[in-house]
């Protein structure tokens, strides 16, 4: 069904040429000479886009922007205005409309800034749909690992016992802090985080319990820490291992006691916080080593969370790409993807030191790089930082590296039939791995193309691959018609 798309402005003849021409680009229309009438007509049935004046009588365009903001905060607004000035813009930007146009309307603006306010829509409405599939508790993964975490995380977050969540850096330690919150009786209180390692340590003390004014240099007022920032709600202490010595016995007093004092202060305050630390560190170590008390220890580590790193957890790896993939997508306004088997291989055999934050910032990187309509295995090389291991290259097929063309998802299988393999291909000592790839991909068109006696057209189709892209790899590689083997 085509977009519909309220226009308000109080000018009849106006509201009557912008309806013209909006339908004769295919879209329906709604009319509304004024404000209120517009707030009407929004609050009555669904509309896909407004495009609104600035200046009308009763109420003007920017207050009744405000007002759909409130009413309908994911509804994409056009302001228009043959009055515009750089303040009315940014104002207007400020309540949330999409873009600001100067009257008289050039149509070929009116319909690029139309149609990217619906694309962005469009794309925040399907963002809003994968992180609502992601799975339980916001997290991706159905092995056992994450299947662990999910059952501790549903026995652990209704009690108030304080969790202490280890695991490598980029594991998702967060994550399973904030699903604790959600699924509490405390989800409706605050969810306040700290990362102990990026505080300066003469500083942590007033960031944790807050300060008077005038209790130090730059304390020009008084402050609120974290605890009571988080009062009857959560407090997620990230990298509690790195809390240096002395803060270690004051925050050890506040979780016995309930209650502190701020730095310059007198006055004894009651908190009411469930704590969720989290590390990196093995705390029994630093323990031994003197760096962490062994009575902290214990109050923070009632239930102890791991989360693995990716490296252990390679079965979620389809799910997490696939998901990253789609996002990544939808985000950056790119087309969806599919994932070649080969592109998959490739990526679930790298170790991720970074672990699902390296993961997802490289399928972005992918999503925003990749040319054509499917991540082949060459883009998956190109993609990962070099050095790393990576599986041997298999014996090359038509098939291997030919998706079934879905859209942004791990494709199994090609769906045309494939020449048999090429043979003679044999990786060598003498030539880098580009060399020997470019080697394997040479033949495999030389093959594909004797199979469709150099029908280019049908030889991309089988391939999968768009006809231009299709040619711009035979000049890379070389190929000219008439050279495939017969």
């Amino acid at each position: 069904m085509p977009a519909a798309v309220l226009i308000v402005d109080d000018e009849k003849n106006i509201l009557l040429t912008l309806s013209q021409s909006l339908q004769l680009a295919g879209y329906r229309t709604e009319l509304a000479s004024s404000g209120q009438v517009a707030l009407d007509v929004v609050s009555a049935r669904p509309v896909d886009a407004v495009l609104m004046d600035v200046k009308m009588p009763d109420m003007d365009g920017l207050t009744v922007l405000a007002r759909l903001t409130e009413l309908k905060p994911d509804l994409p607004v056009i302001m228009m205005s043959g009055h515009g000035t750089i303040d009315t813009a940014v104002k207007a930007t400020q309540l949330g409309a999409r873009d600001f146009l100067e009257k008289p309307l050039a149509r070929d603006r009116l319909l690029v800034a139309l149609r990217n306010a619906l694309k962005h829509q469009a794309a925040m409405e399907e963002l809003q749909e994968l992180r609502a599939q992601l799975g339980r508790f916001d997290m991706v993964g159905g092995g056992p690992a994450m299947q662990r975490i999910f059952s501790l995380i549903q026995r652990t977050a209704p009690s108030e016992g304080r969790v202490l969540i280890t695991g490598e850096n980029g594991t998702g330690k967060e994550l399973i802090a904030r699903a604790l919150h959600q699924n509490s009786r405390r989800k409706g209180g605050p969810f306040v985080k700290l990362n102990c390692a990026a505080v300066p340590h003469d500083l942590i003390e007033s960031e944790l319990f807050g300060h008077e004014k005038g209790a130090f240099t730059g304390a020009v007022s008084v402050r609120r820490g974290k605890f009571e920032l988080a009062h009857e709600g959560t407090l997620f202490l990230d990298e509690i291992g790195d809390m240096p010595a002395a803060m270690q016995s004051k925050l050890l007093r506040v979780l016995q006691e309930g209650e502190l004092e701020r730095v310059g202060g007198a006055e004894t305050l009651k908190v009411d916080v469930r704590v969720i630390a989290a590390t990196n560190k093995n705390l029994e170590k630093e323990i031994a080593a003197g760096r962490f008390r062994e009575d902290l220890y214990y109050r923070i580590n009632v239930v102890q969370i791991h989360s693995p790193p990716l490296r252990e957890r390679r079965e979620d790896l389809p799910d997490l790409i696939d998901t990253f993939l789609r996002e990544a997508c939808a985000k950056n306004g790119r087309r969806p993807l599919a994932l070649s088997p080969d592109a998959l291989a490739v990526m679930s055999a790298y170790d991720y030191p970074g672990n699902v934050r390296e993961l997802r910032n490289l399928v972005e990187r992918l999503a925003i790089l990749c040319e054509g309509p499917v991540v082949s295995r060459t883009d998956a090389l190109e993609l990962l930082p070099r050095g790393r291991p990576l599986p041997p290259m298999p014996e090359p097929t038509v098939g291997g590296d030919v998706p079934v063309a879905q859209p942004a998802t791990v494709v199994t299988a090609p769906t045309e039939p494939a020449p048999s393999s090429p043979g003679g291909w044999k990786p060598r000592v003498d030539q880098t791995f580009r060399e020997q790839v470019e080697d394997a991909e040479r033949e495999i068109i030389q093959r594909v193309l004797a199979h469709t006696h150099d029908n280019v057209t049908e030889a991309a189709r089988i391939l999968d691959l768009e006809r231009g892209h299709f040619y711009k790899k035979m000049k890379a590689l070389g190929l000219r018609r008439g050279q495939s083997e017969s």
